[in-house]
């Protein structure tokens, strides 16, 4: 099972807008600088989660993006889900023509192992990320890291 970039890094930009929630709408632009994501890449996610309806965003001045409902309420898979992403480790896609158009002699192991690891993705939401001190740790790092660029830049 390969989870690839798209969908870590829509995690990341995701869990960024729940960690800066209060700050009002939040750019693209201040996502791309504080997570190291390209921001033309971030645009093309946004597309995405805005389509799934698990963002809004407003334009003009102090426009950006929020959540589009209470970060408790959206899960890890959700948004994985929300950028194409699937959670599989099946050779298969489950097809079940793994070996010469049959079913191989594992493909329920991974099968069993991919609902798992969507039952535990589904469990955590943006909300009990926020919590986790480490992750309070790291935010107030980039925070204050980036409040460093722009005092050095002034």
């Amino acid at each position: 099972m390969k989870l690839t970039t798209k969908g870590r890094y829509a995690v990341t930009a995701m869990l960024d807008l729940a960690i800066h929630y209060e700050n009002g709408s939040i750019t693209l632009a201040d996502i791309s600088k504080r997570q190291e994501i390209s921001l033309s890449y971030l645009e093309q996610l946004f597309s995405k989660l805005r389509k799934n309806s698990l963002v809004d965003s407003a334009r003009g001045p102090g426009g950006g993006y929020r959540l589009s409902r209470n970060a408790t309420e959206i899960a890890v898979a959700e948004i994985i889900a929300a950028v194409d992403e699937t959670v599989d480790a099946t050779r298969c896609r489950r097809k079940g023509n793994c070996q010469h158009e049959e079913r191989c002699l594992t493909h329920d192991l991974w099968c069993d192992l991919s609902d798992q690891i969507f039952d535990f993705l589904s469990s955590i939401t943006l909300g009990s990320l926020v919590e986790k001190k480490a992750v309070q740790e790291v935010s107030l790092r980039q925070d204050a890291s980036r409040l460093i660029d722009s005092r050095e830049i002034a």
